[in-house]
């Protein structure tokens, strides 16, 4: 085989095994996009704790921002705002939370942290993510337990 003929032979060889490779790589399946979660920073689960009880809260996978001013109509798509629910399990997705309700704090204006009173003993928190609506978002609360001292 002459030179030419071998150089062609090798650039056949390359270009067939990058479309292969290009191929291989088109074929991978898209990656997801980060799942949405919700957490308590500050305190953790089963702390002991004394009152006022310190709450910091993070969430992924999505944006925390206020409830815009006004009498809102409509969600914006990838923004949330915190719930806490005190001595409260997770509601299911969907359910609005009514402003008001004594048992649900809201944080439509978009903070992350928040102090309470809560009297001695054991005690359930719930954070819970809401849309503009306050209508509550699938996956997007966790239950912890604190026990207040005296």
């Amino acid at each position: 085989m002459n030179a030419r003929t071998r150089r062609a032979l090798l650039a056949g060889v390359i270009i067939a095994a990058c479309g292969a490779f290009v191929g291989a790589q088109a074929a991978k399946p898209a990656s997801k996009a980060k799942r949405m979660r919700v957490f308590f920073i500050e305190p953790k689960n089963n702390a002991t704790v004394t009152s006022p009880v310190h709450m910091k809260f993070g969430a992924e996978g999505i944006e925390i921002a206020a409830v815009p001013p006004g009498d809102v109509t409509t969600t914006r798509p990838g923004v949330a705002h915190y719930h806490v629910g005190i001595d409260q399990d997770c509601l299911p997705a969907g359910k609005n939370i009514v402003k008001g309700t004594p048992s649900w704090v809201h944080f439509g204006d978009g903070k992350d942290v928040f102090d309470s009173q809560l009297t001695p003993g054991k005690h359930k928190l719930s954070l819970q993510l809401g849309d503009d609506l306050h209508n509550t978002l699938p996956g997007t609360c966790q239950t912890i337990t604190v026990n207040v001292k005296q």
